[in-house]
């Protein structure tokens, strides 16, 4: 072997996620690396937790970025909450329901389904039922923006739902932080994951999460170790405090959170009103040259997220050549299907620094010159 420096090309990722990143969120990535437990390292942590809490809207004092990708934020909000036989109702209308049912199962939980079509939002009412045949489920778990569809479910409403049969909400924000309006305080939203590389335009591998006081307390309570050492928050928590000595727990990392730093400086600095409404604006743009181009959306206009576009492939298109000309004629990226929607569908990002004009220009163009 002759090995050398990897030198990636400067792709336009209009995918699924990871998303465009910015210049400066990757001038912050390569400062110089300091000690996890440094002092100034401990401040940044301080604001990133607070920066989060802005994203998230939520006072939660139990919020912070586990050291690993969404999947993991995930597992940690199940691992923590559930203990054997705990029953969960899961709405599952996409891939990443299908996941909460795994960890509900791998957590000796009982997993009750609330299934509605690929490409269409949750139904309040067929929660509201299953919950009235189930009065005794714990959780109710769902996915806000369904990544695999495009679909976005009404999370408030699934929320009050979930109170009214005084159940615990584990929801899955990884695709819709920072793209859609998401209010965990105000909509009562108990145990909350996401994901740094998509709206948050920064790279993958950190997972931003948060626990309501009543789901602390929960966790308190438990009387089964939680089964994952990693992810017990229980002991993570106390490296994310905010007063006193931290107590080691793993090593932080470090310049990824330097990253996570940046890109959260500039959400704020945007402002989540106008950062929710660039991403619809500039979704606007596409579904209008994507009309003009007889491409069609597979979610219903009411429940499409503006963040992750699932379009039908057309008739004449051939799926991988088209996605690989994308990649090797343009340098850029879009989604393959995937489930029931693979080989039908191609899903299209439009996520934190890649909702831009210049990109959705750049992919009509493209699209239009292969088809």
């Amino acid at each position: 072997m002759n090995p050398n420096s990897f030198q990636p090309p400067r792709r336009t990722l209009m995918g699924p996620g990871p998303s465009d990143i910015s210049d400066r969120v990757l001038s912050a990535l390569s400062r110089p690396t300091i000690g996890h437990l440094d002092p100034l390292f401990i401040g940044m942590m301080d604001e990133v937790k607070a920066l989060l809490q802005y994203a998230f809207q939520t006072k939660n004092e139990m919020t912070l970025a586990i050291s690993a990708p969404g999947s993991a934020g995930m597992e940690a909000c199940f691992v923590n909450l559930l203990q054997p036989g705990d029953k969960v109702i899961v709405c599952r209308n996409g891939v990443f329901g299908s996941r909460m049912v795994e960890n509900v199962q791998r957590c000796g939980g009982i997993a009750v389904t609330v299934d509605d079509p690929w490409g269409r939002a949750i139904t309040p009412e067929k929660l509201e039922e299953a919950l009235l045949k189930h009065p005794d489920s714990k959780f109710v778990a769902f996915v806000h923006a369904e990544t695999s569809t495009g679909a976005k479910s009404d999370a408030k409403t699934l929320c009050a739902i979930a109170k009214a049969h005084n159940c615990l909400t584990i929801v899955d924000a990884v695709t819709s932080l920072g793209g859609i309006e998401l209010k965990v305080d105000e909509w009562g939203i108990d145990a909350i994951y996401s994901g740094s590389q998509k709206c948050l335009s920064c790279v993958p591998g950190l997972s931003p999460v948060s626990f309501s006081p009543a789901a602390v307390e929960h966790i308190k309570q438990r009387t089964h170790k939680v089964q994952s050492w990693f992810l017990d928050q229980s002991l993570v928590m106390d490296y994310w405090a905010g007063e006193g000595k931290r107590s080691y727990h793993h090593t932080a990392p470090v310049n990824a959170l330097y990253g996570l730093h940046e890109a959260l400086v500039l959400l704020h600095n945007e402002g989540l009103e106008k950062a929710w409404a660039r991403h619809q604006h500039m979704h606007q743009q596409l579904h209008e040259g994507l009309a003009l181009l007889d491409i069609d959306f597979i979610v219903p206009k009411e429940e499409r997220l503006p963040q992750l576009n699932a379009v039908h492939i057309p008739n004449n298109a051939n799926d991988a050549e088209v996605r690989n000309r994308l990649l090797a004629e343009y340098n850029l990226e879009i989604g393959a299907g995937l489930g029931e929607l693979a080989g039908k569908a191609w899903r299209i990002g439009l996520m934190g620094y890649g909702a831009r004009r210049e990109n959705i220009t750049l992919l009509l163009g493209a699209l239009r010159e292969i088809l």
